[in-house]
């Protein structure tokens, strides 16, 4: 087989140029999606895209895919991507590393004049985060089937301004349809996001699913009033109905299964003054297995827990489940893909299963998936602080080259 060898040093330029957009003072990025930011990301990989040779085309949710072709052009492509959105103030790594990874392995390929049997697809996913648009994984979700596309157009942000619209203003509401065409397999590079394989000693991390989770928004009203004059027991306090809920979202992680997290994430206040007595209170709850029974359980012991909160506090409440993703097993043949890939690489791999959700979860409805992973320093992301060594990204994306080569090979 003909060897192949990344260039280090365009992959790392490109890197750091990409992580100039929407860079933040503390060394991070914020490019969430539909943003400015994020219009300038998607030009410049379209335009590296373009510059690699690969035909372009944008879907009607903005999923961006760069193609080139094998010997078999009628076979089914190998899919390999991931997203160039952000959180809000977040990390350099997170996403980029799987797209731009992807780019170089292509270019690598090119630059050794291999021809893979299969044709090659990169993607960039549409709003993977959920970070300004929910639901999350919104581009993936409707490309596999999961959402409608006329209902992902009109999602709106906390402004009321619809998806499409901010699709069409930034000029990535492509005419492509948003389907699967040929997909054989689908791989992604990502960085863990956890403490697993750091804790292990590794760089590379084999992954065999993804967990489950629930996303929920709850929220509570009850009666504003002077912080001073109003006697404790004539109150009806919103806040101390969300502390209530807060604490036991908390306390059902330690009895309701071994792997089970829960996260209150977002809180809203109203009036938000410190003299107020808090009228009202909307919040988030997020809370995952890679058991969706004990999920299920979850989600009814939140319920639970928010009904008798405000039968405390004589509040009325809301509760709506939002997002509900079921834990997913990979395909056992692309985790040995993955695996065998790692070993010939000479580095030694951990097989774990995320926390975090990915679009991954989505494709492996609708084509044999998997992922793998490289280390966060100190479990880090969805903050400035993330990082990632740049010596174990190179060695991520030298196993995605060797899984893409052997998956591309018919």
């Amino acid at each position: 087989m003909t060897e192949v060898t990344l260039d280090e040093r365009r992959f790392r330029e490109r890197f750091d140029e990409f992580n100039e957009i929407g860079a933040t003072e503390a060394g991070g990025v914020d490019r969430p999606a539909l943003s400015d930011e994020n219009e300038r990301a998607r030009d410049l990989l379209v335009e590296w895209f373009r510059d690699a040779d690969l035909d372009v085309r944008v879907d009607r949710i903005g999923n961006i895919f760069g193609r080139r072709e094998g010997r078999e052009p009628d076979a089914d492509a190998v899919l390999f991507g991931s997203h160039v959105d952000s959180q809000y103030n977040g990390g350099r790594f997170d996403g980029v590393v799987g797209v731009l990874g992807a780019l170089e392995v292509v270019e690598a390929l090119e630059d050794a004049g291999v021809v893979t049997d299969r044709p090659l697809e990169i993607v960039s996913w549409s709003n993977e985060e959920g970070v300004r648009f929910q639901p999350d994984m919104l581009g993936s979700g409707v490309y596999a089937g999961e959402f409608d596309l006329e209902y992902a157009l009109g999602v709106t942000d906390d402004e009321g301004k619809p998806f499409g619209e901010e699709l069409e203003r930034i000029g990535y509401d492509g005419d492509a349809p948003c389907e699967p065409d040929g997909v054989n397999c689908y791989l992604e590079l990502h960085v863990e996001q956890g403490p697993s394989l750091e804790d292990a000693g590794v760089s590379v991390g084999v992954v065999e699913g993804v967990f489950g989770f629930s996303w929920m928004n709850v929220a509570f009203e009850g009666q504003a009033n002077h912080a001073g004059p109003t006697p404790m027991h004539m109150r009806r306090d919103a806040l101390v109905g969300t502390a209530d809920v807060t604490k036991a979202v908390r306390e059902l992680t330690a009895t309701g299964g071994a792997d089970l997290v829960g996260t209150v994430g977002s809180v809203d206040v109203w009036p938000n003054a410190i003299n107020v007595i808090p009228e009202r209170v909307a919040f988030t709850v997020d809370v995952r297995s890679y058991d969706d029974d004990v999920v299920d359980r979850a989600v009814d012991r939140v319920r639970d827990e928010v009904a008798c909160a405000a039968d405390r506090e004589g509040l009325e409440f809301e509760f709506e489940e939002i997002m509900r993703l079921e834990a997913s097993a990979f395909d056992a043949d692309c985790i040995e893909t993955v695996a065998d890939a790692a070993a010939a690489a000479g580095c030694e791999y951990e097989r774990l299963v995320s926390g975090a959700g990915h679009d991954a979860s989505y494709l492996n409805e609708i084509a044999p998936t998997s992922m793998l992973f490289v280390p966060s320093v100190d479990g880090v992301s969805h903050r400035e602080s993330e990082f990632t060594e740049w010596a174990d990204v190179v060695t991520g994306v030298e196993v995605l080259l060797g899984a893409v080569r052997e998956q591309a090979s018919t």
